[in-house]
């Protein structure tokens, strides 16, 4: 239940993208329960301010369809089983949310009726309208796009206000941080900008997608205790994409 003040942030629905990767912890393969559950703690929290919260998982901690592909099987192929991947990723923060008392949806691009609802924006919508966290899965529902493509293309369609990409560094930056440690964080850049200087933080599609849309993006350390809601409530350390 929702129970604080929605107007207490500036942000009425969000999307959170995450890697699969975040979900592993220490492990160096699949999902991590105490990390699961760490994460949908901070949800939760940004959940309870009133923010409509929606979210793409990747499926990178159990398989990535480009490294398949790289050794040597059939690319399309090897997407779809990454997709699969970030069903599976879904359910576990699905299930994880819901031991903590927020509704939640799993909407999937693939139809798998016995699992997860398939994706019907309206119905989608109307999810987010009765204070439902809303998990996209399968990614676009299509090869060679990955699940920032996805997340970009769901949150445009759900009317987001922002996508926030939640990473293991509190920022962009201009070079890796955690190799340099001169490497200098930007508060603010331009979507161009991100293209130009061939800055990781979405792929190439997604960032043109967001900026044809223009829908702000909002990378932040998922590693860092209370981080999400912090940004939401006006503090908190981040770099935001912008036009």
């Amino acid at each position: 239940m929702q129970d604080d003040d929605p107007h207490s942030t500036k942000f009425r629905r969000v999307m959170l993208k995450i890697s699969g990767e975040a979900l592993m912890g220490d492990q160096g393969f699949g999902l991590n329960p105490p990390t699961v559950e760490r994460i949908a703690n901070e949800v939760k929290s940004v959940y309870d301010l009133g923010v409509q919260v929606c979210m793409v998982i990747g499926g990178g901690n159990i398989f990535r369809g480009l490294q398949g592909s790289a050794q040597g099987m059939e690319r399309t192929t090897a997407d779809y089983m990454g997709m699969l991947a970030t069903v599976m990723n879904a359910l576990a923060m699905q299930s994880a949310l819901e031991q903590l008392g927020v509704y939640c949806r799993v909407i999937t691009a693939i139809r798998m009726d016995e699992v997860a609802e398939p994706y019907i924006r309206r119905r989608a919508v109307r999810h987010l309208e009765k204070d439902r966290v809303c998990i996209f899965a399968a990614g676009t529902g299509n090869p060679y796009f990955t699940t920032d493509t996805a997340a970009t293309l769901r949150a445009s369609e759900m009317a987001c206000e922002a996508i926030f990409k939640g990473t293991k560094v509190d920022g962009v930056y201009d070079k890796d941080p955690i190799k340099e440690p001169d490497a200098t964080r930007f508060d603010r850049i331009t979507y161009d900008d991100v293209l130009s200087k061939h800055l990781k933080v979405m792929d190439a599609s997604a960032i043109a997608l967001a900026r044809d849309n223009n829908l702000p993006i909002i990378v932040f350390s998922l590693d860092e205790p209370g981080g999400f809601r912090s940004i939401l409530s006006g503090t908190g350390t981040y770099t935001t994409v912008h036009s």
